[in-house]
């Protein structure tokens, strides 16, 4: 335990925040809520990842992003930061790339090295709908958080090496996800990922799907005004758990 004499080493964050269709200002603020609860953290802000120097320079990486593609020069060196030890938060749209077409939602494969440092690419999901999220780990990230329901977006993903995955939470779902070219979802055991760490050489990405946000501004070109508000898991004081975990684990406080 520190004390007044003793206190803890500062610890540099990087936190990238940005790209279309959510609510990239409301899950920035909450983001950077969670974080100043450890006053010896520093947090830089980023829109992208082209920062590189600041990025790679910090201890820990926190994401939110979607559809933000990072040049080649951006995923290699952070490919290269968590090889070499670096921890990453990787949130929500953190893996996706997204073409609106006439016919529906395509999702390139575009950023082959970002997908396997982060193990996946986002494909589709479902129309959003409550589903259940079920710890499948005893792991202290998640123990001792029953199972519970969310309205998010029920990511549907590509992997890369799973099977070097540590799995945490889980659900199970198959169906259609309508609107997007890659829509049928019928086949498999149905259990589709919700939370995994991701090792890479001496480091590691923590990878949470849930977080889904939107607001009535954030669906422009396709529409000026979004009629709702979502907040999804945001809603849910599991979730904020879950990011109180995570940071803890980003920060090496593993327990």
């Amino acid at each position: 335990m520190t004390s007044e004499h003793d206190p803890p080493s500062r610890v540099s964050a990087a936190l990238v925040a940005g790209g279309r269709f959510h609510d990239i200002d409301f899950a920035r603020l909450e983001l950077l809520k969670l974080m100043v609860e450890h006053p010896h953290v520093r947090v830089s802000v980023h829109s992208d990842y082209e920062a590189t120097d600041a990025i790679v320079g910090a201890d820990l990486l926190v994401s939110y992003t979607c559809d933000v593609r990072p040049s080649t020069d951006a995923q290699d060196a952070i490919a290269s930061w968590v090889e070499a030890g670096g921890r990453w938060i990787a949130l929500h749209g953190t893996n996706a790339a997204l073409d609106l077409g006439v016919a529906g939602v395509s999702t390139p494969r575009c950023f082959p090295t970002w997908a396997e440092t982060l193990g996946s690419q986002f494909i589709a999901h479902p129309p959003i709908a409550p589903y259940t999220v079920a710890a499948v780990s005893d792991h202290w990230l998640v123990d001792g958080i029953e199972p519970f329901e969310t309205d998010d977006e029920l990511y549907l993903c590509d992997y890369h090496d799973r099977g070097s995955f540590d799995v945490h939470l889980a659900t199970n779902w198959t169906g259609t996800a309508a609107g997007f070219d890659e829509s049928d979802w019928t086949n498999g055991d149905g259990q589709r990922l919700v939370q995994y760490v991701r090792p890479l050489g001496d480091g590691a990405v923590l990878y949470n799907t849930l977080g889904h946000c939107r607001s009535h501004w954030d669906m422009a070109p396709m529409t000026d005004y979004y009629p709702r508000i979502e907040r999804c898991s945001w809603e849910a004081p599991q979730y904020y758990e879950l990011l109180r975990r995570a940071l803890r684990w980003g920060l090496r406080m593993d327990a």
